[in-house]
């Protein structure tokens, strides 16, 4: 795949749920996280369950609510019921916003912005000193972000443009024909492989990996560098024998030297009650410290560098 000098086109519109500046846990250097909406995976631990559709979502904090019932009046679609659980019944939410607007006491938020890569370029922008003096630049996150490809491709043209170091956080779980365009903008891919066995996959993330193992593969024969990186879940993979079958199948990567553990953590189990939901991970504990030096041998064993967190 050879690199062609990026021409972008800047009016591409995308759905974006978070801009996160000054990360140091993501890539190389300090580096802005963008968020993208949209995600074929519904992993039972997810931090950013507002993420998983491609539309934004009206999230509720209970303790800002006051009862007054104004998002009720506003409300076109009757998806603003104050005796519904998250007080938003989302099946009928079509994110307009009125709601939001009306909320005086901050109760509703949305999460989730439709912006051209000219507008979200604006934003980034004010951070490129920090990518030179840093080495640092721009990380895609998600959701998945080759969910909304088109929207990608052409934000990692204009900061190629730029020269900025670009990166993605993937799940790996798109067509090879998306993957091969978007490539050659990419100087990194963190790529999570979160279990071997299809089916324990599936009972946990709503997917079987056939495709996700067949696109790593892929993904390391042409990547400029690639990293694997395993969130350690309790109760579904962060066992010994599991760590070691991930760790094996990372030696048959082309040029993959590198795999990042993960360990579980549940920062983002508030956001399943703001979306009237219940949290399955509830009462799952963060693994142990020598439970996780212990797995990180495991990887060693293998002769990949690992690293406990991103």
């Amino acid at each position: 795949m050879e690199m062609m000098e990026p021409y972008s086109d800047v009016t591409v519109k995308g759905l974006v749920f978070n801009i996160q500046r000054f990360s140091v846990n993501d890539g190389p250097g300090v580096r802005t996280i963008v968020f993208l909406n949209g995600c074929p995976l519904r992993c039972k631990w997810c931090c950013n369950p507002e993420s998983q559709q491609l539309k934004p979502v009206v999230m509720f904090k209970a303790q800002n609510c006051v009862g007054c019932g104004n998002c009720e009046v506003v409300c076109p679609t009757g998806a603003s019921d104050l005796n519904f659980p998250g007080k938003i019944d989302h099946s009928k939410c079509i994110a307009c916003g009125k709601c939001v607007d009306v909320c005086y006491h901050r109760a509703l938020e949305m999460s989730g912005k439709e912006m051209t890569v000219e507008e979200l370029m604006i934003e980034l922008y004010q951070d490129r000193v920090v990518y030179r003096r840093s080495e640092g630049g721009i990380t895609v996150s998600g959701g998945e972000a080759f969910v909304q490809h088109e929207f990608l491709l052409e934000l990692l043209k204009t900061c190629k443009s730029l020269g900025w170091h670009t990166a993605i956080e993937t799940t790996g779980y798109a067509s090879q024909e998306v993957i091969a365009e978007i490539l050659p903008y990419l100087d990194l891919v963190m790529m999570d492989i979160k279990h071997i066995d299809p089916e324990v996959h599936k009972k946990f993330t709503g997917l079987r990996n056939d495709k996700i193992l067949e696109n790593a593969l892929f993904i390391a024969q042409h990547a400029k560098k690639m990293i694997i990186r395993v969130p350690v879940i309790p109760g579904f993979n962060a066992d010994p024998a599991v760590i070691a079958g991930i760790a094996k199948f990372t030696t048959y990567l082309d040029n993959v030297k590198e795999l990042h553990l993960l360990p579980y953590h549940d920062l983002g189990s508030n956001k399943y009650a703001m979306m009237g939901k219940d949290y399955e991970m509830a009462g799952v504990q963060k693994p142990e410290e020598s439970l996780m030096e212990k797995l990180k041998a495991i990887v060693e064993k293998e002769g990949l560098l690992c690293k406990i967190g991103g």
